[in-house]
């Protein structure tokens, strides 16, 4: 049996807070971290992952904003693809952009999906193992060795008010963001009624 639920986006009008993900993930950082071995931290931040700094080919610090949808996934992916690594997709169709990706298999996913609507960006991010010191919140230090990351620009038509996220047996995370209709207005991000054609 499946089982699907949605998950609650979490929307900011302007920015996510200052603090969250301020440490850098250096490259050099990266290299250290996945040098010790460990299979958790292999499964997370791998090849393939949503979640790894060189998912796209070259590294890119999964805390800063990608503009996903600027490039086509069999194109970006194709080195994955070809040796079945891959765990990522995305696609948009005539109403809505999609990404699906498998989230890191490090127990129960306690995924979290938000959505900075001033910046046009969506933050993916969850914890893989329990911080010591609860006293500062992960997202603000050293954020790799508790959780991890991927924020996404969205394409300026995209309508982050109304971004849905779901996740299917705790492991398959698909994220739907609408596109905005052609007579929307911009300075409001909702629908306004059709207008009426017709001469008064």
């Amino acid at each position: 049996m499946t089982g699907r639920k949605q998950l609650e986006v979490v929307r900011e009008l302007e920015h996510v807070s200052p603090q969250r993900w301020c440490v850098s993930l250096r490259d050099d950082v990266f290299k250290r971290f996945m040098s010790q071995g460990n299979p958790t931290v292999q499964k997370v931040f791998g090849d393939g992952s949503l979640f790894s700094p060189l998912l796209f080919g070259k590294y890119f610090d999964p805390s800063d904003a990608f503009p996903l949808w600027e490039f086509e996934s069999d194109i970006l992916l194709s080195n994955l693809r070809s040796s079945g690594q891959s765990t990522v997709d995305w696609f948009q169709t005539d109403q809505d952009y999609v990404l699906k990706a498998e989230l890191p298999g490090t127990g129960k996913n306690n995924v979290q999906v938000d959505a900075a609507v001033g910046e046009k960006v969506v933050e993916i991010s969850g914890q893989w193992k329990q911080q010591r010191d609860t006293k500062m919140e992960w997202r603000s230090g050293h954020w790799w060795e508790y959780g991890y990351v991927r924020k996404l620009e969205l394409p300026e038509d995209a309508d982050c008010r109304r971004i849905e996220a779901f996740l299917t047996n705790d492991l398959l995370l698909e994220i739907k963001i609408p596109k905005k209709p052609l007579d929307s207005d911009p300075k409001q991000g909702t629908d306004l009624p059709p207008r009426n054609s017709e001469a008064v």
